[in-house]
């Protein structure tokens, strides 16, 4: 039996997620080039995304930083 390929995708928001590459990649999603089994995928999401905030959260943040110094 054939293991499933999976696809790690990701959105705006920098938020990581596995798509079944056999289906096209969902709309607001983009294809991160990294196509493996599902537990390989999760693996490699687990090692890159390392601040589960969202992006538009964490630019924010580091904005009123920068204004409060």
């Amino acid at each position: 039996m054939q293991e499933r390929l999976y696809e790690v995708v990701i959105n705006a928001e920098h938020q990581y997620s596995v798509w079944p590459a056999h289906r096209p990649v969902p709309a607001g999603w983009q294809a991160t080039g990294v196509r493996a089994a599902r537990e390989q995928c999760l693996t490699h999401i687990d090692g890159v995304w390392l601040d589960r905030r969202e992006f538009s959260l964490r630019q924010a943040l580091v904005a009123a930083e920068v204004r409060h110094g």
